[in-house]
């Protein structure tokens, strides 16, 4: 085996193993986007703390047109306000968390957004459930927990947190949005008022057409005792002059 031989051996073993090494995260490249999720204040119960949240896009062909979270105990959605996001986004507040989406972005474009949260729990770490969609409709889900020491295939993101500061509190959640059926007080109350001028209305015609009736029919009763009259005067003038015409015969 010749200088130059062992020269170049090293040198195609580098290439293969790059070559593998490539052919491995082009197969497995979808395990690795995930969502990440860091804080400005990352501390038990530290208050008006932002979130910034990134989905890793992971379709050649689609982009994202929406993402779920879902809140960690002790964050109530009537506590999270919308920050930033991609443009045209829309902020929903649902029952256990919120959404946020829009326009789909392009293909490849990770999506990014922020949320301010009134206040963090007490707790070592908290994890935001994302479920994302794409525009083709897919749906990818990064809702997994460590479980038994294993990294779950699809895990949520979590953010760690530190100890809360001396004499930190606890602040009363915020009620969370609710979408109510029943029509509110100030809104019932001009459509009674309606109803009632309308029943007034209707009623005042009532009467009108009552007295229009009642007036009509007065009328008709005068006109026919007129009639009457000169029916019975015209007959009593003929009578007369028939007999007056007899006599001087």
């Amino acid at each position: 085996m010749s200088l130059r031989h062992h020269a170049r051996t090293p040198r195609r073993i580098a290439v293969v193993g790059a070559a593998a090494l490539t052919a491995t995260l082009a197969m497995t490249g979808t395990a690795f986007a995930h969502v990440e999720v860091e804080a400005d204040k990352p501390q038990a119960r530290a208050e008006n703390v932002t979130l910034s949240f990134v989905s890793e896009a992971e379709s050649n062909s689609a982009g994202f047109s929406q993402l779920r979270i879902v809140l960690p105990e002790g964050i109530a959605p009537g506590d999270v306000t919308l920050g930033e996001a991609p443009k045209g986004w829309k902020f929903k507040a649902t029952d256990d968390g919120y959404t946020v989406g829009g326009p789909a972005l392009k293909a490849g474009v990770d999506a990014e957004h922020k949320i301010k949260i009134r206040q963090l729990p007490e707790a070592k770490e908290i994890a935001f459930k994302t479920v994302e969609t794409y525009s083709d409709g897919k749906i990818s889900r990064w809702i997994e927990m460590p479980t038994g020491g294993e990294e779950p295939e699809q895990p949520a993101p979590v953010l760690k947190l530190t100890a809360a500061a001396p004499g930190a509190k606890t602040v009363s959640p915020s009620p969370s949005p609710t979408e109510s059926t029943t029509p509110s007080t100030a809104a019932s109350t001009p459509s009674a008022a309606v109803t009632e001028t309308d029943a007034s209305q209707a009623a005042s015609d009532t009467a009108a057409d009552k007295k229009d009736e009642d007036g009509m029919s007065s009328g008709a009763v005068t006109g026919v005792i007129v009639v009457v009259l000169l029916v019975l005067g015209g007959g009593a003038w003929w009578l007369v002059k028939r007999r007056t015409a007899s006599s001087e015969s």
